[in-house]
């Protein structure tokens, strides 16, 4: 190949046929479209996913909260950190180890569960919207099997896969 011919080697694909690259790219509308639904709320994905984590598992510790949200546990202590300033998580000493905190959702964070939850579903309803009902199911059917079978190649796999 001369230094004048700019083509692509047949050995490579584009960037829009690697799957990395799609899922990164639908990750940042999942995003996007989660944040423009929820903007009255002021949370983010992340949040959400922890919040309704310690709703889920009251008393939950730090690190546990972590595995199930599938984060890695430097990220959870600055989301715990933002959660509990905003009145919504309470840390609490854990009754059989002084030396842990455990977490629990707090009656302000019980009620913006309750009146985000609808923009929640509408945000995955928009995100899924140009699929149908079948196309749907199968799609988060195959997400699972992506997202179990890959779980322990993670930063941070979630002890929630699996199960």
């Amino acid at each position: 190949m001369s230094s004048d011919d700019h083509s692509v080697p047949s050995q490579h694909q584009s960037i829009e046929q690697l799957p990395g690259h799609a899922i990164r790219r639908l990750q940042q509308i999942s995003v996007a479209v989660f944040l423009q639904e929820t903007e009255a709320f002021g949370l983010t994905p992340v949040q959400f996913a922890a919040l309704q984590c310690v709703a889920d598992v009251p008393d939950v510790d730090q690190r546990t909260l972590a595995r199930l949200a599938g984060l890695d546990t430097s990220t959870i202590t600055g989301v715990v950190d933002r959660l509990e300033s905003r009145g919504w998580l309470q840390r609490r000493f854990s009754p059989t180890d002084r030396r842990v905190r455990t977490l629990r959702i707090t009656d302000a964070g019980e009620v913006l569960l309750k009146e985000a939850w609808p923009a929640v579903r509408k945000s995955q309803e928009t995100l899924l919207k140009p699929l149908s009902a079948a196309e749907r199911e199968e799609f988060l059917r195959m997400l699972g099997v992506l997202i179990t079978q890959n779980n322990a190649l993670s930063r941070a796999p979630s002890a929630a896969q699996g199960k």
